[in-house]
């Protein structure tokens, strides 16, 4: 293992390196492609390509740090000295003491290289990287493998919340966590936010990661009630297109909650039962509270998809109501307008006018007929017909 964790630290320095090697091959095109627009000469061109390589790749490797900070490194490696987590750089890194290597933003390219590195069969590591892989354990030769699902938010996302896997992988004295994105949660506990965390204990570190899990769980669910409540108090005003599309979403992200909270469910009851880790008193303890606070979460998350999906039906019906009120409103208006119209129709066909000898005085008593009618024929429907909402 300690052979692999440096393999792992050369490959993780080796990709802190791309960024200076891509910023030296651009800057290398554009000037090329400016000396042979300029003076056409071959020779030039490649003086000045052999000399603006050598200057601005060393230029570049003076700034690693500064591109490291905008890209993260992949891998981090944290061990622990009177209960803080320390963050140690790959060449000081003490394989015989317990470690924590963190790997995020984690893709599919860098599958063969974690394969390679750390012994982690391929598969398994597809299936962390899997969006719609479920929670599990098992046991993967040399190593065990549990798979839970994590809570995620991303406001600028269609679906705002939302869950992805995270892998776990206990090899002797390294546990290993892949993650397919930046995962804040991790970040908590490498920062020290979640108390009473030790790697002296492994079983004891993947219980309380899920009980951070089922705490963010909780809390998002309380967002999406939020927001949901917030949006009931718009019923009484205009609906728009937007509002139905937001409602929608949040109604998958509490589907997503659901399937991810029951399938963490099933693994908590998996790890009750399993003999692939040695949980002691403390273990058990740890693991009835989670059980209470995930099953908590279930029963909220389907308590609120029940509440939405009730609100949608209230905005179809009210959508509907609105639709019916307008057509009503324009049945009255062509009715009222039907009288006026029948009239002119009448007398636009070929038979005598009434008052056609008395000049203004007839167009006056026929256009003085038609408004009285058709003030007649709205105050009729009016006492007949309501057109309030």
């Amino acid at each position: 293992m300690k052979q692999n964790l440096q393999i792992l630290n050369q490959l993780s320095r080796l990709r802190a390196s791309i960024t200076p090697f891509s910023v030296s091959v651009i800057i290398l095109l554009s000037g090329k492609i400016a000396v042979q627009e300029s003076y056409n000469n071959n020779v030039i061109s490649l003086i000045f390509e052999v000399s603006l390589t050598v200057f601005v790749y060393f230029r570049s490797l003076r700034f690693a740090p500064f591109y490291a900070t905008i890209l993260p490194a992949m891998i981090s490696y944290w061990q622990q000295k009177n209960g803080q987590f320390i963050r140690v750089p790959g060449k000081r890194l003490n394989t015989e003491n317990r470690t924590w290597v963190d790997a995020r933003n984690v893709s599919s390219i860098d599958a063969s290289l974690l394969e390679t590195s750390c012994g982690i069969d391929y598969d398994h590591i597809v299936d962390i990287l899997d969006p719609d892989e479920l929670s599990r354990i098992e046991e993967g030769g040399s190593y065990v493998l549990i798979i839970i699902r994590m809570p995620m938010y991303d406001p600028a996302a269609e679906v705002p919340f939302y869950t992805i896997p995270l892998g776990i992988v206990i090899e002797g004295n390294t546990i290993i966590t892949i993650c397919s994105s930046s995962c804040d949660m991790l970040g908590g506990i490498a920062s020290g936010q979640v108390k009473g965390i030790s790697l002296d204990d492994f079983p004891d570190f993947i219980i309380k990661l899920m009980s951070r899990a089922d705490t963010t769980f909780l809390r998002y669910l309380k967002e999406i009630n939020r927001q949901t409540t917030a949006m009931q108090r718009e019923l009484q005003g205009p609906i728009e297109n937007k509002e139905i599309v937001k409602l929608l979403n949040l109604q998958k992200s509490l589907e997503y909650f659901t399937t991810s909270l029951t399938s963490n469910q099933l693994l908590l009851q998996k790890l009750r039962r399993t003999k692939l880790l040695n949980l002691d008193e403390d273990d058990y303890d740890w693991l009835d509270d989670v059980d209470i606070d995930n099953k908590q979460a279930i029963g909220m998350a389907e308590t609120y998809n029940n509440i939405l999906a009730g609100l949608m039906d209230t905005f179809t019906s009210v959508i509907s109501n609105n639709l019916n009120v307008s057509m009503k409103r324009l049945t009255v208006i062509n009715l009222v307008l039907m009288v006026p119209t029948f009239i002119t129709s009448f007398f636009g066909m070929n038979v005598p006018l009434p008052f056609s000898s008395s000049g203004w005085i007839g167009m006056f008593v026929i256009s003085g007929g038609c408004i009285i009618t058709t003030i007649i024929t709205a105050l009729m429907l009016r006492d007949r017909t309501s057109i309030k909402k």
